[in-house]
């Protein structure tokens, strides 16, 4: 709704101006009356358009963070905790919100709750703020009168997931910038440096080894198609963005992300946390097992390992036991089947399930602590070789040049 600028006096015939958002002036008039004042101007407020919030907002490139989310989930507990109404709670929430996406579905969720729709419904509506688990959470909170320990289990995980991320990126920042820089260094020696050498080995017309070719020719190769170079590199990259939006692509790349080397076993493992700590969540909550699976399936963030967990399900549906399931996708490590079987047979399952997710994480947290040092050798071993080869390539003439001039 708009915003207006109104200037009138109050019942005691003192001069008010200020801004009330409203529909129409009538309306805004009527709010100024119900406060006991009368309205002398009510201007609609002039509002100044940004070109890029505009784009932003058409082509939804708005994002809400985990960091965000999370502060959001915890504002709510606390609230709820305190016996605050709903409503209330979000229009408190709203007034220190940022992000407009989620301005949006907050607004949105109030409406819809006035209107008499239920807070889970209501969120249900902004898939891109809300995952499938988290509405289920707050459906099973609503149906148990459990809403604040609901959104309490949700700040929880969303924050032990935030940490994981986190650390995962922060391991890769340093193998990241050297690669990049790597990258640029030798974009910059073939296309400036070699380039001068080569005229230089041409007029002393000197027999060059096969390292010092292979330099040359590839500092000419990208010399003559550096455009066609950039071209398809720009293609490869929106190829393979279009090619993992397609169902089969994303699933092959979230396949292959977990296979990939070094990484691929940190990543798999973290993927396996959030697994066993939302089917924690969600047993613990009440959620059927059946459903919980379909839940956790839609809002793990990989489809190759969501496709095993909706294997698991359907075998649950066919009547077999959750350990056997859980075997045939062989996504576990034999320590974590026998943390299924105890579980099962001691009907203690989200007890043993927080367990195994806790096993992971500290699993996770080791891994990403130690992947530099496993890749630094690798990093060393690339730009070793990157510099025997410059060496090779364009010192070993150059001292065949010396040779000669000093005899």
């Amino acid at each position: 709704m708009p915003f207006y600028e109104f200037k009138g006096r109050s019942d005691n015939g003192q001069m008010i101006d200020g801004e009330i958002e409203g529909a129409n002036s009538n309306a805004v008039a009527g709010l100024l009356m119900d406060r006991g004042v009368t309205p002398i101007t009510i201007i609609e407020k002039k509002v100044q358009i940004d070109v890029l919030e505009v784009v932003k907002e058409r082509l939804n490139l708005y994002k809400i963070s985990i960091e965000e989310l999370l502060m959001f989930t915890r504002q709510m507990a606390a609230l709820i905790k305190a016996g605050i109404p709903i409503t209330r709670a979000i229009s408190g929430i709203l007034d220190s919100v940022e992000n407009p996406l989620l301005v949006r579905s907050l607004r949105d969720i109030n409406e819809q709750l006035e209107s008499g729709r239920n807070l889970s419904v209501s969120c249900a509506r902004h898939p891109r703020v809300f995952s499938n688990l988290y509405v289920s959470m707050i459906q099973v909170g609503e149906d148990t009168g459990r809403l604040e320990e609901s959104f309490s289990l949700m700040a929880d995980y969303i924050d032990r997931n935030r940490r994981i991320t986190q650390n995962i990126k922060t391991a890769l920042r340093y193998p990241t910038t050297v690669i990049i820089a790597i990258v640029i260094a030798m974009a910059i020696v073939n296309l400036a440096v070699i380039p001068k050498f080569a005229s230089f080995f041409e007029a002393n017309k000197l027999e060059l080894p096969w390292q010092t070719l292979l330099l040359l020719n590839t500092s000419n190769f990208f010399v003559d198609y550096w455009m066609f170079i950039g071209i398809a590199l720009l293609g490869a990259v929106f190829g393979f963005k279009h090619y993992i939006n397609t169902p089969d692509g994303r699933y092959q790349w979230h396949k292959f992300i977990v296979r990939a080397p070094l990484i691929g076993e940190i990543l798999h493992r973290s993927f396996m946390a959030r697994f066993a700590r939302s089917f924690a969540m969600a047993y613990s909550a009440g959620v059927p097992i059946v459903q919980a699976m379909g839940v956790i399936s839609r809002s793990i963030g990989n489809d190759y390992i969501s496709g095993h967990v909706n294997g698991m399900r359907e075998g649950i549906e066919r009547g077999e036991a959750l350990t056997r399931t859980a075997g045939q996708t062989r996504m576990f490590t034999p320590v974590v089947m026998q943390m299924f079987a105890v579980g099962e047979e001691a009907g203690n399952l989200d007890e043993m399930m927080s367990f195994i997710a806790d096993f992971y994480e500290e699993e996770v947290d080791y891994d990403v602590k130690t992947l530099s040092d496993k890749i630094e050798p690798l990093i060393y071993v690339a730009v070793g070789g990157m510099v025997l080869v410059l060496a090779l390539g364009i010192f070993v003439p150059m001292w065949d040049v010396a040779q000669l001039a000093g005899r």
